[in-house]
């Protein structure tokens, strides 16, 4: 698999959200089920959206913008915009080409790409057309803990052969959250689709009677800080953490040696009425100081969204569920129509709001009353 396939766009795609229709067309009912499905009453999922369409933008005018660009330095690499994919398991559910159609959109829209751990392709093929080409974006890759070290340890030695740039930890998720839309559905992974990258066998659970299948078997072997040490020990990566939202651990995870962070509630797929991604972002950064990388996903649609994020602290975003829509209708040629489009609406909204770069997009640009 090296080359991803050419479909034609649907018609009258003018932004994200029309990439929804022709993709739900197009996939199975339960697996639009599982993407699209967040926790429990999806209070956090519906907040993801609704707070980034709460916060008001205050512009200003008459600033010379000419030669303005979109340009931002993460993790001392300059990126052509701050727009990277992220982790999102199992492509191939929703497209044949999976994984592939999306590092080959990234690649063309300079875009930067977080492979999901539970891939559906291998990481060597998604690497290939993101490699060599200076443009292109920043190559991760998203880990889950595994309780097996010698797996962990080759699986990190794999990665950084395959020429990936940093790891990205998720720590918000050590069990799945209670998804009622993707149960009710009766959602499986069909034959043929699994996690490629992931192989081995995981040890069966040893329960005592009267034993939690959660407390006795599964949390035992999720990720501590004793993980975090061993991670930083075995990579020579740099390893940032998503999914913490709370101070006090970013802080634990700095004196550790993690590098950033990805400010997220798992696309409010896993504990249900936690906080927007929007609300958690501005505490995260007044607490930690302006120097310490963050990233923010969960509810990113328009160009506008990526601005205020940028304006409230972040050094770049994570889109999500859109892109795999995008890549549902028309593949990899729809992957990257799709971040095109949202790159024009950031360069837009820059330039109407007097923002020559993303340097200046602060605290000013947000309307006062929102939450800063």
């Amino acid at each position: 698999m090296n080359a991803p396939r050419i479909e034609a766009l649907p018609e009258g795609l003018a932004n994200l959200a029309d990439f929804e229709a022709p993709a739900q067309a197009r996939v199975d009912a339960k697996a639009w089920a599982y993407l699209n499905g967040g926790a429990a009453d999806e209070i956090t999922l519906r907040a993801n959206r609704s707070a980034w369409d709460a916060i008001r933008l205050q512009p200003r005018v008459l600033r010379d913008l000419g030669h303005g660009h979109t340009r931002v330095s993460l993790l001392g690499r300059e990126l052509r915009h701050p727009i990277l994919l992220a982790p999102i398991a199992y492509q191939r559910l929703f497209h044949a080409d999976g994984e592939l159609a999306i590092a080959h959109a990234a690649a063309a829209q300079e875009a930067g790409l977080v492979l999901s751990a539970q891939a559906s392709v291998t990481m060597e093929d998604v690497a290939a057309p993101l490699l060599g080409d200076a443009g292109t974006g920043p190559l991760w890759f998203q880990l889950y803990w595994r309780d097996d070290r010698d797996f962990m340890r080759a699986l990190l030695k794999r990665v950084e052969a395959a020429g990936y740039q940093a790891l990205v930890l998720t720590v918000d998720a050590p069990v799945h959250g209670a998804r009622d839309r993707e149960r009710r559905a009766g959602f499986r992974l069909p034959e043929g689709i699994r996690a490629v990258n992931l192989g081995g066998v995981k040890k069966p659970l040893d329960l005592q009677p009267g034993q939690s299948a959660l407390f006795d078997g599964l949390m035992p072997r999720a990720a501590t800080w004793r993980e975090i040490d061993w991670l930083r020990a075995e990579s020579p990566l740099p390893l940032l953490l998503k999914g913490v939202t709370h101070a006090d651990d970013a802080r634990e995870a700095l004196a550790r040696g993690v590098t950033g962070f990805v400010v997220s509630n798992h696309g409010g797929r896993a504990l249900d009425t936690l906080p927007a991604s929007a609300e958690l972002l501005p505490p995260l950064r007044a607490a930690l100081g302006p120097e310490v990388p963050l990233l923010v996903d969960g509810g990113i649609r328009r160009g506008t969204d990526v601005l205020k994020a940028m304006a409230l602290g972040a050094n770049a975003v994570l889109l999500g569920r859109p892109y795999v829509h995008a890549l549902a209708a028309c593949g990899a040629l729809g992957v990257a129509h799709a971040l095109r489009l949202l790159r024009d609406e950031l360069e837009i909204a820059m330039a109407l709001c007097g923002c020559k770069t993303l340097a200046d997009a602060g605290p000013a640009l947000i309307w006062p009353g929102n939450f800063r």
